[in-house]
């Protein structure tokens, strides 16, 4: 497998479950000795690699999501000679390409992933990237439903299986001890930026009174959310609490009496799937999204849904939360019977294995 997204220790855990889950499956994993997220630097450091080998090779172009691509990966595919390559990148991307065309040359079927739930027509070299690879590859993996119809409007016609590209890790997201707060606490996580949504939360929530807002996350947003916060007299209610590391994450889930994605499509960006939904889910969190994208299929029966923009349905659907705790209760712990069902690191892990055994057949 090879994928930049391995710098992150927590992602590692897949590759371990992976390799449990199959004792036959001899698993290398490459990855980058660090990628740039824009300003963000993450280094790679081994966490989780117990029953698969990892090997750390130089990247060129580092933080360039589309034309970066490994240096030497041809020839440690050819000493490695493996039966499947999972090219851990969209197929329009330079590392795609080279690494189909590495793998190819060594007999190895390749596989890649895609979270793209957008059509679009990209230009020169990325277009004949996509194009080649759509043909060449023996298997696609899409993190939506929506990702998987892209690629067969553009003419791919291999199997695909629908698997987001990494879980939540219930042991680690888990419900609380127990709540002790008066307060009823919503919270969002993520970027603060337009497309998310974040004033149609603040805006639902400043006729409610009894609850409090958290907001964890940076973005360009930040200052007009707390402009907005100001002009409806809800400051005292509102707290930017910025980036939080895991740990803190954690007890951020925790302590949070309803979880709100309120994100609003785009011409060019619809939500693709909303990773902090299922990390809320997985700590019993009662969650509501809006309709964009993938929020509808990652919520499914465990949470509540509101048309995009709409401030009124979302403040009447977290009313009848606050006025029904026994019904809140019921749906955060549907929350987290979905998470470990459908969205957990291990169950992604075993869906991913599969889809290997298949191509083994």
């Amino acid at each position: 497998m090879v994928s930049k997204a391995f710098v992150v220790d927590a992602y590692q855990r897949k590759c371990e479950l992976m390799a449990e889950a199959d004792p036959d499956l001899e698993l290398t994993l490459v990855t980058p000795p660090s990628w740039r997220w824009g300003a963000r630097v993450s280094t790679f450091k081994p966490a989780h690699v117990r029953g698969y080998a990892v090997v750390v090779a130089p990247i060129a172009l580092n933080g360039s999501f589309h034309l970066h691509w490994y240096r030497g990966l041809g020839g440690l595919i050819r000493r490695l000679q493996p039966d499947i390559a999972h090219i851990d990148e969209e197929p329009y991307n330079m590392a795609t390409w080279l690494a189909f065309r590495a793998a190819r040359s060594a007999g190895a079927r390749p596989l890649f992933f895609t979270w793209q739930n957008l059509t679009r027509a990209y230009p020169p070299p990325f277009r004949w990237f996509e194009r080649s690879v759509l043909r060449d590859a023996r298997w696609a993996l899409a993190g939506n439903a929506a990702a998987a119809a892209v690629i067969g409007a553009k003419g791919y016609r291999g199997p695909t299986t629908v698997v987001p590209q990494f879980g939540v890790d219930e042991e680690i997201y888990r419900p609380p001890a127990g709540r002790h707060s008066d307060r009823f606490v919503v919270g969002y996580a993520g970027r603060l930026d337009p497309e998310k949504g974040v004033d149609t939360l603040i805006e639902a929530c400043a006729p409610l009174r009894e609850v409090e807002v958290q907001i964890a996350g940076a973005g360009p947003e930040r200052e007009r959310l707390g402009a907005l916060a100001e002009r409806l007299a809800m400051t005292s209610r509102t707290h930017f609490l910025g980036s939080l590391d895991t740990a803190a994450m954690v007890a951020f889930y925790q302590g949070l009496n309803a979880f709100v994605l309120p994100s609003r499509s785009r011409p060019n960006w619809v939500e693709q799937f909303g990773r902090v939904l299922i990390e809320a889910m997985a700590c019993n969190v009662p969650v509501l999204g809006s309709r964009s994208g993938e929020i509808p299929n990652v919520i499914g029966d465990a949470g509540a849904l509101f048309p995009e923009g709409d401030i009124s349905a979302l403040s009447d659907a977290l009313r009848t939360l606050l006025g029904s705790p026994d019904a809140a209760r019921a749906i955060g712990q549907r929350g987290r019977e979905r998470a470990v069902a459908h969205f957990s690191m291990r169950r992604i892990a075993l869906n991913t294995v599969r889809v290997y055994r298949e191509m083994r057949n």
